[in-house]
């Protein structure tokens, strides 16, 4: 089964960026997604970001995933 997680950059680093959901933060690999910055949401799959995603659109998923919880 595979997860991707939407979270939310805060800080680009070249090829990489710090992001964060909650609490958690990690450094991912932003080189499959153009044009990323500060504040953009991003899929977040196996250390590697692979698609921009609307903020609206992260913030409903993140909030499934909370309730879940």
């Amino acid at each position: 089964m595979c997860l991707a997680i939407p979270m939310k950059v805060e800080k680009v680093i070249g090829e990489f960026a710090i992001v964060s959901l909650g609490n958690v933060k990690r450094k991912v690999n932003i080189s499959f997604v153009e044009n990323v910055k500060k504040g953009d949401y991003l899929i977040i799959h196996a250390g590697f970001a692979i698609e921009k995603l609307d903020k609206k659109e992260a913030e409903k998923t993140i909030k499934i995933i909370k309730e879940i919880k």
